[in-house]
């Protein structure tokens, strides 16, 4: 920043309403939703953002969008309770509908590690873990249904065999993921439950609904945020859990920078 330059300068006002968002894997381009059904993906060109191209697909507000850093597949879901996967085929995002199964609208989504698999929340009270079947050509799920709230947030264990979930209903549950065929089975580890799809491994109640969590690199620690203005760190071997109290409003969403 140049003597005198305002910060605020080199701020660039993309949409008066940003819904949900994700960069790739180099940070040179975005895609986000402007409050609607599309998704917008911006190209860095320079100090500025210009707009590549618009997808259109769901029918209502786009909920929620990640973008998997390896296959370059960016992963949508909508008010309309579909998912698509997109992919970059000759130039152009080709889209395919993912069977989610949910009567409710999708609220988040998440690549795994592996990303050969996604799981989606739900205002259903249930997350579809989503994966590609080779012999029909196309994504489906299965449901982990051991809620009883809105799920607001999930996060993938290292592993890509564990899934934490976060709920409006004041708690947070790691739960098995494991899909035959797709995943190595899990030896042990720092779980005791049962190592069998949709088992719950462990859960944690919070002071507040669930805005964003993460696991640490190396898979030892779950960080959770919450709406009563709270950071919290479980121990996964242990189960002990540390909450700090912040002053400022809560926060959004977390992200461990290391172990």
């Amino acid at each position: 920043k140049r003597e005198g330059e305002s910060i605020m300068s080199n701020a660039q006002r993309l949409a008066s309403c940003i819904t949900c968002h994700a960069w790739n894997a180099d940070r040179s381009k975005v895609a986000l939703c402007p409050d609607n059904n599309e998704i917008h993906i911006y190209a860095k060109k320079g100090n500025k953002l210009e707009r590549e191209v618009i997808l259109k697909e769901h029918t209502l507000v786009v909920t929620a969008i990640d973008w998997a850093p390896k296959t370059n597949r960016i992963v949508s879901t909508s008010q309309d309770r579909n998912a698509y996967v997109w992919n970059l085929e000759g130039g152009r995002w080709k889209p395919t509908l993912v069977i989610l199964r949910m009567n409710r609208a999708a609220t988040c989504v998440k690549w795994s590690p592996d990303e050969n698999k996604f799981a989606v929340g739900s205002s259903a009270k249930i997350v579809s873990v989503c994966y590609f079947e080779e012999e029909n050509d196309w994504w489906v799920s299965k449901h982990i249904k051991n809620h009883r709230s809105t799920i607001t947030a999930v996060a993938w264990h290292p592993s890509s065999v564990y899934l934490a979930t976060g709920t409006s209903g004041f708690r947070v549950r790691v739960f098995c993921s494991f899909v035959k065929g797709i995943d190595q089975r899990p030896k042990g580890g720092i779980f005791n439950g049962k190592p069998a799809f949709g088992a719950v491994q462990v859960e944690y109640p919070c002071g507040g609904w669930v805005h964003g969590l993460a696991f640490a690199p190396n898979g030892a620690t779950l960080g959770f945020v919450t709406h009563d203005s709270r950071v919290s760190f479980a121990d996964c071997a242990s189960g002990q859990v540390n909450s700090v109290a912040v002053k400022n409003l809560p926060y959004r969403s977390c992200l461990f920078l290391n172990d």
